[in-house]
């Protein structure tokens, strides 16, 4: 009997004590940029906001005539691109591009240039919408650049040892993992005019097939 007494009262204490406590559930809203892996506008640039790179490029240079006929004709030639960039969200992102420019052309003629570009390139990013396709391995892009171009020029005389130029591109990033980009693309490539003595108004245009990587960090 005193069992079930003692029983009886231990029963009552507890269901008193856990009444007396309140309970009281809150709606706490976390943004996506504090989840690890979140899935806003930058995931991908939280994680890896720079990265740098470098390109081969094959550039066919295109043939001009001016008003005289004196004609100069454009010969293929091969360079390399060295290139440094920030991610600004996952779908753009901002790049210094330094390439040693040679244009070859007709009359052993030869412009050799030290020319910087700033690019602002748009990924076609869309792990950041949609989940579904957070393991994108395949980024295209587009973008455009605008630069200077510090020229020697082998054969022919030009005034101008500064010219600016300007390009755009389109391309293929393919994604091995988080770190490692392949590069595959194509750019046009326009200088305004170095100012040749032997020939007027020309300004020396490419078609630039590029390939290369990137690491991201």
């Amino acid at each position: 009997m005193k069992t079930k007494i003692i029983i009886g009262m231990l029963c009552f204490i507890t269901t008193a004590a856990n009444a007396a406590i309140p309970y009281r559930v809150e709606q706490v809203v976390v943004p996506a940029s504090e989840i690890p892996g979140g899935n806003d506008n930058e995931a991908f640039a939280r994680e890896h906001r720079f990265y740098i790179g470098g390109m081969y490029d094959f550039s066919m240079w295109q043939s001009y005539t001016d008003e005289s006929n004196y004609q100069l004709r454009g010969k293929d030639t091969s360079s390399f691109d060295v290139v440094a960039g920030i991610r600004i969200y996952d779908t753009f992102r901002v790049e210094a591009n330094y390439a040693r420019t040679v244009a070859r052309f007709s009359d052993d003629v030869e412009l050799n240039g030290d020319t910087l570009f700033i690019n602002g390139i748009f990924d076609a990013r869309i792990d950041s919408m949609y989940r579904l396709f957070r393991s994108q391995h395949l980024v295209p892009y587009v973008g455009a650049g605008i630069g200077l171009s510090g020229n020697t020029v082998e054969n022919a005389k030009a005034e101008d040892k500064l010219s600016p130029a300007m390009s755009v591109m389109a391309g293929l990033g393919i994604e091995l993992g988080e770190y490692f980009t392949i590069d595959a693309g194509y750019r046009y490539m326009y200088m305004f005019s170095p100012k040749f003595d032997i020939i007027k108004d020309f300004a020396p245009t490419a078609h630039q097939f590029r390939v290369g990587a990137r690491i991201n960090f």
